[in-house]
């Protein structure tokens, strides 16, 4: 492998960067996307039964902070308990796009490597090749064999940046999706309870 590093030349070196930071950002949001850390099974259940309208519930909506991002939506609509639906649909709201930009934290880095990945092995490949024929002589361009072991080498590039372009690809549109789910699970939990504090559901 370190072989075909040092023979693909300098332009690997940032793909090898890219290929780091893509496995790191994959890795990250496999761990921060987990739908029981996300949107925990029960929560809405527990809220229910802990919270009093007139109570002191301070430490109730502090441990919903950070507890979760479900919990922050859920505390951020138990805040404005006492408001109309509306100005309470509204703050969930409001919390709701500030857990959705942060569950979607460095989805633009991975996709942006997915999409450059494969631009920047062609521009090592195209290196590569004015490399090679830029050093050939006349007595050396008939030597097929070592034309094609220059070729093969160039394109270690555009091989390398597909295998980047490709997982990183994938896992971009599975943690969008991914995303998506949660948000609409959230949105769910988070109508639950308006309708309840508003009297239109039972638990």
């Amino acid at each position: 492998m370190f072989a075909i590093i040092q023979a693909a030349g300098w332009p690997i070196y940032p793909l090898l960067l890219a290929s780091i930071i893509a496995l790191a950002l994959i890795i990250e949001r496999l761990v921060a996307l987990r739908s029981s850390r996300v949107v925990p099974s029960g929560l809405l259940q527990r809220i229910l039964g802990e919270f009093r309208p007139n109570a002191d519930n301070s430490k109730l909506l502090f441990d919903l902070d950070n507890h979760s991002p479900l919990g922050r939506v859920l505390a951020a609509g138990l805040r404005n308990v006492k408001a109309s639906r509306d100005v309470m649909k509204e703050a969930i709201e409001e919390a709701g796009r500030g857990v959705t930009h942060e569950l979607e934290r460095y989805l633009t880095t991975l996709g942006t490597i997915a999409s450059i990945s494969p631009l920047m092995g062609l521009f090592g490949t195209v290196v590569g090749m004015i490399e090679i024929f830029g050093s050939q002589s006349p007595a050396a361009a008939s030597n097929v064999g070592q034309l094609a072991h220059g070729i093969s080498v160039a394109l270690y590039n555009t091989g390398f940046g597909l295998i980047i372009a490709i997982p990183s690809m994938i896992f971009w549109r599975h943690f969008r999706a991914k995303v998506d789910g949660l948000v609409i699970d959230m949105e769910q939990e988070a109508i639950k309870l308006v309708e309840f504090v508003h009297g239109e559901r039972k638990k």
